[in-house]
Order: C-alpha cells, then structure tokens, then sequence
C-alpha cells in the first residue's frame, strides 16, 4: 500500500537528519518490517534518490513560502515531510499534486505537532498554486 511506503520514505528522510545520509540498512530493516512489496520499494526508492538529489532545490522552494519559520527552524518531522511531497510533486508525474499534499498532511500529522498539518498544507499549497 502506498501509504506505507510514503511512512517509510518519510521515515528515511527523518532518519537521515541525525545520521547525515540515508541509512540502507535501516531502509531495508522498515521495508522488511512494513512487508513492502515490490512496486513499494520501487516508490520509496524513487522518492529517496529524488529527495537525495533535489534536496537543496526543494530547501530552497520552502524557504521561499515560509516566510514565519525559514527552513533552518523548521521542526526535522516538517521538513521530512514536505521533502518528500516535493519529490512527488515536481518530480512523480503519475502522482496528483493535491494527493501529495493530501498524504504530506497525514503525515505530518500522524509524527509532527498537533498544527504541523495545517502548516504542512498550507506551504503545499502555495507551491502547487505557483507551479
């Protein structure tokens, strides 16, 4: 199930915020763990490298719509999340802009603050109005 998978991309990115890359083996372990089938692995994978060769740009994109909390201040959880629905929305063409958003908000609620969602969504949302 995607959802899964975009946790474990999610998980990742998190990860990598305190180890300073993105970790195989504990990607491997939380694929393992979630049971992600083939064509999972083949999103988070592809979101992953995405994120790990955009990741400046995308800095800079929600630098530039977060006028309040530029990106050095935003909580890991926040910017995790809006990474990866970056990836997906500037570079996952089979993937609805508004569905991005839609699961970044789930997520950033399920392991970010109580108004991460709201945030997270409204940065979202700015972005695919300008695109």
């Amino acid at each position: 199930m995607r959802k899964n998978a975009r946790e474990v991309a999610f998980e990742v990115i998190f990860a990598s915020y305190f180890t300073g890359e993105q970790e195989t083996g504990l990607k491997n372990a939380l694929y393992k763990n979630e049971k992600l089938d083939a064509d999972d692995k083949a999103y988070a994978d592809r979101v992953l490298s995405i994120v790990a060769e955009h990741s400046g740009e995308f800095l800079k994109i929600i630098d530039g719509r977060s006028e309040a909390f530029p990106e050095s201040r935003l909580f890991p959880a926040d910017k995790s999340v809006l990474l990866l629905a970056l990836a997906e929305i500037y570079y996952m063409d089979d993937i609805p802009d508004v569905v991005s958003a839609n699961e970044a908000a789930n997520i950033a609620s399920k392991f970010s603050s109580p108004r991460s969602a709201s945030f997270v969504s409204g940065i979202l949302s700015e972005i695919i109005r300008e695109k």
